[in-house]
């Protein structure tokens, strides 16, 4: 494929997350569809709606990487959960690097949360000061939701992570084999062991959004 103009990436798992950016584009910008997965593309950015989970972020992001042609970021953006003791709702994980929570190849001499054969985690892009409140530090992601039940043995195995996705990590993964810079600004829609005197959720559309003010932000300030 040619190399067309610099492409952001901005890749959400649902329409609700999405929907901020969308309505920054044209009305008549140009939409992809494949396999259940939307590919929405504005003048210098393409929003990536995926689909839940590591597969769909996954497939989605190679997708898009082929479609953008000449992507120099892809951002993940939206919600996600809240695992670090001191994060609230509402904040911005931002993400220093990402790992599988529930990856567990230790028997063959892997870290806990390794692929066999990639690195143990993969680093993220640097975020300057965003101007709003943000939580930095890993981001761990799975097939499977961490709740109170099993929020103490989440820690336990990786004490520096801050939140919880089904995506991120996945993303991060073909961003590595491509060679692509990443990261992640979702922000917290719900807490997986909140502690007395926290709010446990918030809607989703109103995290939805502080994601889509931390990425503005970030872009307005990098001019990307």
């Amino acid at each position: 494929m040619g190399r067309g103009p610099v492409v952001i990436i901005i890749q959400c798992a649902m329409e609700m997350e999405a929907a901020p950016f969308l309505a920054e584009l044209p009305a008549d910008h140009r939409v992809e569809k494949i396999a259940n997965q939307e590919f929405h593309f504005g003048p210098d950015r393409l929003i990536a709606v995926t689909g839940i989970g590591l597969a769909n972020a996954a497939a989605g992001t190679a997708r898009a990487l082929l479609l953008a042609d000449s992507a120099e970021l892809v951002i993940a953006a939206g919600t996600c959960g809240g695992l670090h003791a001191d994060i609230e709702v509402g904040q911005i994980a931002v993400a220093t690097n990402a790992i599988y929570s529930m990856a567990d190849a230790t028997a063959f001499g892997y870290e806990p949360g390794q692929v066999p054969g990639m690195p143990i985690s993969y680093d993220a892009a640097a975020v300057p000061d965003l101007g709003v409140p943000v939580m930095t530090g890993r981001v761990v992601s799975a097939d499977a939701f961490i709740t109170a039940a099993n929020v103490a043995e989440a820690r336990d195995r990786f004490p520096e992570a801050i939140a919880t996705d089904m995506e991120t990590t996945a993303m991060a993964q073909t961003c590595y084999a491509a060679g692509v810079p990443w990261m992640s600004l979702r922000a917290v829609s719900d807490l997986c062991g909140p502690a007395a005197g926290q709010d446990f959720h918030i809607d989703g559309e109103l995290a939805a959004r502080h994601s889509h003010t931390a990425v503005s932000t970030f872009l307005s300030l990098t001019n990307l």
